[in-house]
């Protein structure tokens, strides 16, 4: 059993010693253990100073891509080099090395495809109660969209199966957390939510500016995956307000043409507005059936890609099996030793 533990950075030169040297060397249930830097686009000379660390793995982009480019690619990366368990953490010290073995044991027991440390928000001293509030309402708001009993959506501390890991595609630019609890929601995937405790912030989030904008990007985030995953929904719900209201307008114009007539009519106002919403209705039910059977060319085509990232794992543990190393494109090995635990001995 295999365990990756992977660590997308951007300048985190200062932090990334006092994230490694928490992480935990051994595990139980777990035979190797081996960490996973992605370096995107650096200028502080992260990857040199991973390499200087003694990190089993650096995959390094030349310029920045953003946090869901380099958790997308690490999870790319850890299946084709053989893991079975993949932990994400974060480079700035966050979350407590302490806790994977109990994030790695729902994974490890078969009880669940992917677990979320939930950070238990409420209790976070340096979050402002602005913050604990929308973190709660945003969590509710997944929990919808998802159809899982995720506590913690936003939390970044998570552990994945291999299957888990080859199931689910990040779409967005901006960050993973949401888009892909939504997507496992609909694999039907098991989450876990395994309550944790972080360590005081050494630095501000280098993922948004603000609240307002933290909002209004994972709201869109949130949007689209939905639309995405399930479009009949969407835009059915959207088509039939677009229909009641135009057969409204409708019906309004002719109980007073009825009513009145031939006095006056009128109320032209309200067949025209109606006509045009009808219209809309219809234009938007067929955004609806185009959106379906885009959505199952789309399921077609992730199911080879998952098949694909199974069979490049199984190819990685044929070579292990073997005695070689397996390997991953763009991704140096250093020569430190994998870290072995009392089921795989001691390196």
């Amino acid at each position: 059993m295999k365990l990756i533990i992977q660590i997308p950075c951007l300048n985190e030169r200062e932090h990334l010693g006092a994230t490694f040297a928490d992480l935990p060397r051994s595990i139980a249930g777990i035979d190797v253990i081996e960490v996973l830097v992605i370096d995107d686009g650096s200028t502080d000379g992260t990857a040199e100073v991973a390499a200087e660390l003694g990190v089993h793995h650096v995959l390094r982009f030349p310029r920045n891509r953003g946090l869901a480019a380099a958790y997308a690619a690490g999870i790319d990366a850890c299946i084709r080099l053989g893991a079975d368990v993949i932990v994400n953490t974060d480079a700035d010290n966050q979350y407590r090395g302490a806790d994977i073995p109990r994030l790695c044991a729902p994974i490890l027991a078969g009880e669940a495809d992917i677990a979320i440390g939930d950070r238990q928000t409420d209790t976070i001293a340096h979050f402002s109660l602005l913050k604990k509030i929308l973190q709660r309402w945003g969590s509710r708001v997944v929990r919808r969209a998802s159809g899982t009993a995720v506590v913690d959506a936003t939390s970044g501390f998570r552990a994945l199966s291999r299957r888990a890991a080859a199931t689910l595609f990040v779409h967005n630019r901006f960050t993973y957390t949401l888009e892909t609890i939504i997507q496992a929601g609909q694999a039907g995937l098991v989450i876990a939510n395994i309550p944790i405790t972080t360590n005081p912030m050494n630095r501000p989030s280098r993922l948004f500016k603000s609240i307002a904008g933290y909002v209004r990007r994972n709201g869109a985030v949130i949007v689209r995956a939905y639309a995405t995953y399930w479009p009949v929904e969407t835009f059915g719900r959207i088509a039939l307000l677009l229909l009641a209201l135009g057969l409204g307008l409708g019906g309004r114009f002719l109980y007073f043409y009825a009513s009145r007539y031939p006095a006056e009519s009128g109320h032209t106002e309200s067949l025209l507005v109606g006509v045009g919403a009808i219209v809309l209705a219809f234009l938007v039910a067929l955004m609806a059936l185009l959106g379906d059977l885009m959505a199952a060319n789309r399921r077609l085509s992730e199911e080879l890609l998952i098949r694909e990232r199974l069979a490049e794992g199984a190819r990685a543990d044929a070579l292990q099996a073997a005695g070689e190393t397996p390997r991953a494109p763009g991704v140096r090995r250093s020569a430190a030793a994998s870290w072995r635990g009392p089921d795989g001995g001691v390196s």
